[in-house]
């Protein structure tokens, strides 16, 4: 074999040893993952690392016996290419909307970086590799609980209130959030005609409150009076709606039971 050569072939241990690193390092990231309830967690993130690892071994050294042929140019890099393009639709899987919260951005990139990884394990670049899953745990674990301390008093949450056409409403509504001592940065309002046609001919509008920082307590007590209002016909928070029926919301009262808002640590554990 010449030295020329000698770099399209490795070693069924080197082969290996690879693969093992590629299934800890992707492991580590996965389990914090994991461990924070989130779907892409501790097998999802092993499994891209040491995909992407496979691919980029394959790429590197998969076609040697190639190498000696006449007219037969080697792009180590062509297949490892379509990685980072194609693990996509893992991290779009990752990512849901409801309402105005979006969740899993974060699992979808650190899939994203994980490929990434694998990519650097399989090419050989164990610094490199290394460092990056070190900086990927400190980017999850510490960067999280600092961008929530900064973040603190600056977070904002929208509430939109589906009512009556009435000037009457609007004032009770923000009467009450004023009585909890609740702000609000903007109100938005908005004709619903899709709603105005199934009331017999009954104009609805839209009203999206922006609400400054808040006590969550205060707040619950103020929706749940809210949405007991004549004319109110549901009330959306994030995705949740809660609408005055009978059945539903007084049956909940009686059971001690109020509508309470998807809490701050689940939605941002979900990025």
């Amino acid at each position: 074999m010449t030295a020329v050569n000698s770099v399209w072939h490795i070693s069924h241990i080197e082969i290996l040893i690879r693969l093992m690193i590629a299934v800890l390092l992707g492991g580590l990231v996965g389990m914090e993952r994991e461990w924070h309830n989130h779907a892409a967690g501790f097998r999802t993130h092993i499994l891209v690392c040491l995909g992407s690892t496979t691919i980029m071994l394959l790429s590197e050294y998969g076609f040697s016996e190639f190498t000696t042929e006449a007219h037969v140019s080697m792009d180590p890099a062509r297949l490892a290419a379509q990685v980072i393009s194609g693990i996509g639709f893992l991290g779009a899987g990752a990512i849901m909307r409801q309402g105005s919260l979006i969740s899993g951005l974060t699992t979808a990139a650190s899939v994203w970086v994980v490929a990434a990884i694998g990519l650097c394990v399989g090419a050989g670049f164990m610094y490199t590799a290394s460092f990056a899953t070190l900086i990927v745990l400190i980017s999850l674990l510490l960067f999280n609980k600092w961008e929530k301390y900064l973040m603190r008093h600056r977070r904002s949450l929208e509430v939109n209130i589906k009512a009556l056409d009435d000037p009457r409403v609007l004032g009770m509504i923000t009467s009450t959030f004023g009585e909890y001592g609740i702000q609000f940065s903007q109100i938005k309002m908005k004709s619903d005609q899709e709603v105005s046609e199934g009331h017999n001919g009954k104009t609805f509008v839209q009203l999206c409150f922006s609400l400054k920082p808040y006590k969550q307590e205060q707040l619950m007590t103020a929706l749940n009076q809210i949405v007991l209002f004549e004319n109110v016909l549901n009330l959306d928070m994030g995705g949740g709606i809660l609408s005055p029926q009978p059945s539903s919301l007084f049956g909940m009262l009686k059971r001690g039971r109020t509508f309470s808002e998807p809490s701050k640590s689940n939605a941002s554990n979900r990025a």
